[in-house]
């Protein structure tokens, strides 16, 4: 069973994704902020990450950036799940290293969609 750690200092998205993440078959791992978000993915290697940007502390685009220049989680494709609906936001996250980005709200099939994507 895959594994996605969704990282999110929002109570409400973060039982959102989980609920539609175990719906499809997902085993889900959770994180309130970016520094928790790194140190969950050097300790679970999960297979997914999903990243929101707006957080206290670290924010999606330098958890992202960490993950990716770390040879432990740079294997590991991170979709940024935001509600920064600009251009150039997504241009930054893919920069960072991320492979994907969605807005918020996300539809379930599109993220489910990308998620098998991006695993293969």
């Amino acid at each position: 069973m895959k594994r996605i750690l969704v990282v999110d200092d929002s109570p409400t998205e973060v039982y959102v994704l989980k609920t539609l993440l175990e719906r499809n078959g997902y085993t889900v791992l959770t994180a309130s902020n970016g520094e928790e978000g790194v140190a969950q993915a050097l300790a679970e290697k999960p297979d997914l990450i999903l990243m929101d940007v707006v957080m206290p502390g670290l924010n999606g685009f330098q958890a992202t950036r960490q993950l990716a220049q770390d040879s432990q989680t740079a294997p590991i494709p991170v979709i940024v799940v935001t509600t920064k609906d600009q251009e150039t936001d997504k241009v930054w996250a893919l920069r960072q290293g991320a492979k994907d980005y969605m807005i918020k709200p996300v539809k379930e099939a599109d993220l489910i969609e990308r998620i098998k994507t991006l695993l293969g």
